[in-house]
């Protein structure tokens, strides 16, 4: 007999491990432990949902004929921790060894790899690019751009592909999904399910023993199994997937969804099969029934950035996520744990995480990334707060979002340039700045938006690193035609500011 460990963001069928074990004589070993629970302070949501899912997937397991050795949190010999758990079912079980897919967090696989007990670690063959595959595709290049290999996912899959050609005779419709806010929101949001008695003894748990973490446990509507994430998937393709495209980077006050999928939480706890999910997405265009723009972006995201990343991560080693290109040393702000603000963006972004667990990938990078790399704070502290506050957050992908996409802190690796912005950005993206204290016209003064007074604090404290970025040479030629008295306000201005945030004071 061997343990076989399946890890609460594993929660597939077709995982690797569960493919090469022995249904008549292997043991399944699952845990809900306290090191997993809490090494950032996870939002309760999402602590709720991997447990609910985890005990849904083991009975799934064990009515499928697996033997299963559960442990629940609460449960009085628990050790604390994945690899306590498993020496404790190795005196009780004495097995030949011990087998386990690769986790996705370099935290997780140092601590297994150093077990004292024969192990034997297997791939993660959920992906389209294996380790090997990243690798080799980046061998040689001078500049690893998601794009290209893009294009190489959608060859392998043959996903929108006519032939040898992308369909519709382009890679990539981005260009198409940049559309601002709409007046109107004609779908109703993700589907949403009421909690069935698994979930609320997680809930009552969560609620017992995370009661102090940032976020909202209830109300609690995620789908905590793969039946109902297929209907979350359903409904979305049916009601939500033909307008995700146009408005997919757009901001509203009073609608947190939009025409978003809202599926990342359930492909990446492994619910949701990501290849079976494009496809999905591809056979709507096929039918009509999603334009191509919608569908490309939508895919794009999935095989492209999703696995890209991922590359990325693992390519780069255990040291990527405390990378601090830009030497940022700021403490993160109270603004991002619900302080108060008076900046709307800000506030609606944090509110939206502390309820929902979820932002959309706009509102991540272009407000509250935005502001922390205009603003110089630590980028460690950056993603430890993404890794706790989004209930689809895993280091593997998260941290190459904001180490290298949102904070630049990765020197370049994955963005050719900051994604930094004035407020004009969010304003034409949202109707956030109608309903703000601050003004977003203003460029200076007592009202005018932070984003604007930072952006070109940013450019003039790193000049020596960007004066020669091709994509930025606008920017500085703009700065350099500001006369100097306006210039030395805006400075100052944002050093005010900047020292209000430094101090705790709300912004």
């Amino acid at each position: 007999m061997r343990l076989v460990l399946v890890l609460g963001d594993q929660l597939s069928p077709s995982l690797s491990v569960l493919q090469k074990a022995d249904k008549s004589e292997d043991m399944i070993v699952m845990a809900e432990v306290a090191d997993e629970a809490s090494y950032v302070p996870h939002h309760p949501k999402k602590i709720a949902f991997t447990f609910a899912a985890m005990r849904k997937f083991a009975k799934k397991l064990e009515h499928d004929g697996w033997k299963v050795a559960y442990t629940r949190l609460d449960d009085p010999d628990n050790s604390g921790s994945i690899t306590g758990e498993l020496l404790r079912r190795t005196e009780e079980f004495d097995p030949r060894g011990i087998v386990y897919t690769e986790p996705g967090e370099w935290r997780l696989i140092s601590a297994l790899a150093e077990m004292p007990v024969k192990s034997h670690c297997l791939p993660d063959t959920r992906f389209i690019a294996s380790h090997d595959d990243f690798a080799s595709w980046a061998k040689d290049r001078k500049s690893l751009r998601m794009e290209y290999f893009y294009r190489e996912m959608r060859r392998k899959t043959g996903l929108l592909m006519d032939g040898d050609k992308p369909e519709g005779g382009k890679w990539n419709y981005d260009h198409d999904n940049r559309k601002p806010a709409p007046d109107e929101v004609s779908y109703a949001g993700p589907m949403q399910f009421s909690p069935d008695e698994t979930v609320k003894e997680v809930l009552s748990l969560v609620e017992h023993r995370f009661a102090d973490n940032f976020g909202d446990l209830e109300p609690f509507w995620f789908a905590t199994d793969t039946g109902q994430a297929r209907q979350h998937l359903a409904h979305w393709l049916k009601g939500g997937a033909s307008r995700f495209g146009d408005f997919q980077d757009a901001m509203l006050d009073d609608n947190r969804f939009l025409y978003h999928a809202v599926v990342g939480l359930y492909i990446n706890a492994g619910l949701l099969d990501p290849l079976d999910v494009c496809q999905q997405v591809e056979e709507a265009y096929r039918a009509g029934d999603v334009p191509l723009n919608a569908a490309e972006g939508f895919i794009r995201q999935i095989i492209g950035w999703r696995e890209y990343v991922r590359g990325i991560y693992f390519q780069e080693g255990p040291d990527y996520p405390r990378r601090n290109g830009l030497n940022a040393q700021r403490k993160l702000p109270p603004v991002y744990w619900g302080g108060d603000t008076a900046m709307r963006c800000m506030e609606q972004s944090v509110a939206q995480t502390r309820t929902e667990a979820y932002a959309h990938h706009i509102q991540r990078l272009m407000v509250t990334g935005n502001f922390a790399l205009l603003a110089g704070i630590d980028p460690a502290e950056v993603h430890e707060w993404y890794l706790a506050v989004y209930a689809d957050a895993y280091e593997w992908v998260e941290a190459p979002n904001v180490i290298g996409m949102s904070q630049f802190a990765d020197g370049g690796i994955i963005a050719s340039k900051p994604y930094i912005s004035s407020g004009n950005y969010i304003h034409k993206m949202s109707d956030y700045c109608g309903n703000c204290a601050y003004r977003v016209k203003d460029k200076t003064g007592e009202r005018a938006c932070p984003f604007n007074l930072l952006y070109w604090h940013f450019l003039d404290r790193h000049r020596d690193r960007f004066d020669g970025n091709p994509r930025m040479g606008n920017m500085y030629r703009v700065w350099d035609r500001m006369d100097d008295e306006r210039r030395e306000t805006v400075l100052a201005e944002a050093d005010a500011f900047l020292t209000k945030l430094s101090d705790g004071e709300a912004v």
